[in-house]
């Protein structure tokens, strides 16, 4: 089949200087949504009909793998969705039909377009035409298209809300938009489409009376989750639509096997996937791709970004993790944060306020509290103390230090790279230190202890009035 997907619009009520169809759902645009549906029907056209933000959209998709082999198709003006199917009818396949999506109905689900594709094959009755179309049946209608059936339960006609009489506005059942059409009978149906209508623009759905006029079986299939079929034209249903987003990724995720705190506070913006006996508390935000392993307890108010975690690993809260990938049997947090390429080791703890960036940790290492460590590369069983930091950057470069495996640092101390400390190590507490330290001794760089004698205190004068 041919797919086409309308994202011309322009999106007023959006209040946005960005295109409708750009807005994110689950951290994707709601087109990037549609097009990866469209893309597990293995179609042999996409065409996608751009218009207000055309030079954004091509923009925003020249490197994005769900717009390989994408065809951008521009309508100007923008005259209906009538119109705009007629842009994309050069680019379409008329041995194959053309179903024809909305970039700003990113919910609609593959199964139910598989099932409408499915009943206008069995309608067309061999080698004939025929026109399916994807409605639901709502509690508020308001705003939707309304399906008109016949005495013999038939599609009489789609009527637009602005158009509906009284009583086709008490119709629950509405056009959902989506539909199904032989390509070459399209083509004939676009060409003879009328603006005469409440918006004086041409109308797709206008096609259903020319179907019928042309004896081409027209038949509705009713949408056994109407969720899918939400559009979004405000910020409003924009949250509407991330909600129910959100609903069925936590959904997979407990089928899966991850035990949810709850269900309706987790909030996922990219592919996260987990292992057996994951537990997820509440307000956690998932960027990009993450995965969790057998066992990976995850605490309140997380952002992970990008990450891997091993198996049993546990992450307290409040934390702030990127690009990290994080062994088996780790602890992080609370108030813990890695910066891009980080890898941390089997064991290895990271506690409240330590930020680890560019860095590689052995099994076993640990940064309790109150430490940095950046651009540095640290063995198996290191202990970090508290207040230390790793001075990597000159004002002009970073540079490297490496910490052998078994090294001590006492608290507050002042490691300025590059350096090198030898295996067994330790250094004293409040100690900076410049130059390469050696494996098994204490090392201790500070300024020595002194009592200044006679000295006093400044007092502090009294003012006086003139």
């Amino acid at each position: 089949m041919n797919i086409v997907i309308l994202a011309a619009g322009q999106g007023k009520r959006m209040q946005s200087a960005l295109p409708k169809v750009l807005h994110p759902v689950a951290g994707e645009p709601m087109l990037s949504h549609v097009l990866r549906t469209a893309r597990e029907l293995a179609p042999q056209q996409v065409v996608v009909v751009i218009g207000h933000g055309a030079d954004q959209l091509r923009a925003a998709y020249a490197q994005r793998d769900e717009a390989r082999g994408v065809i951008f198709a521009l309508q100007t003006p923008q005259r209906g969705t009538g119109h705009a199917v007629a842009q994309a009818l050069p680019h379409l396949d008329e041995a194959v039909p053309t179903l024809v999506l909305y970039g700003d109905v990113p919910l609609v689900r593959s199964q139910s377009l598989v099932q409408l594709a499915n009943v206008a094959r069995a309608a067309a009755q061999g080698d004939g035409d025929a026109v399916a179309v994807l409605s639901a049946e709502l509690v508020d209608p308001s705003g939707y298209g309304r399906i008109v059936r016949d005495e013999h339960g038939a599609v009489h006609a789609i009527v637009e809300d602005k158009d509906a009489d009284a009583q086709q506005r008490r119709i629950q059942e509405i056009n959902t938009g989506i539909l199904i059409a032989p390509t070459r009978a399209l083509r004939v149906w676009l060409e003879r489409l009328s603006d005469d209508n409440a918006q004086r623009e041409y109308y797709l759905t206008d096609i259903v009376a020319q179907a019928r006029a042309a004896a081409v079986p027209v038949v509705a299939v009713k949408s056994d989750e109407p969720q899918e079929v939400m559009g979004v034209n405000s910020k409003v249903e924009l949250g509407q639509v991330e909600r129910v987003a959100q609903a069925r990724v936590a959904q997979r995720l407990m089928q899966a096997g991850a035990q949810l705190a709850d269900p309706a506070r987790i909030d996922v913006r990219g592919e996260l996937t987990v292992g057996a006996d994951v537990f997820i508390d509440v307000g956690n935000v998932f960027e990009g791709r993450v995965h969790l392993a057998d066992g990976v307890h995850i605490g309140p108010n997380n952002v992970i970004r990008n990450c891997v975690l091993g198996a049993d690993t546990q992450v307290l809260g409040f934390c702030y993790l990127e690009s990290a990938q994080i062994g088996a049997r780790g602890r992080i947090g609370p108030y813990a944060r890695t910066r891009p390429q980080v890898v941390l080791g089997d064991e290895v703890h990271l506690g409240n306020f330590v930020e680890v960036k560019n860095s590689q940790l052995g099994d076993g290492a640990k940064a309790n509290h109150l430490a940095y460590v950046g651009d540095a590369r640290l063995g198996r069983r290191v202990n970090i103390g508290a207040g230390t930091i790793v001075a990597n950057y000159d004002g002009a470069n970073k540079h490297p230090t490496v910490i052998e495996d078994d090294v001590h640092t006492g608290s507050n101390s002042v490691l300025v790279a590059p350096i090198t400390v030898g295996a067994g190590a330790t250094i004293g507490a409040g100690s900076t230190v410049t130059g390469e330290v050696e494996a098994g001794k204490l090392t201790v760089a500070r300024a020595k202890q002194l009592a200044v004698p006679g000295w006093k205190r400044p007092v502090k004068h009294s003012k006086t009035t003139s």
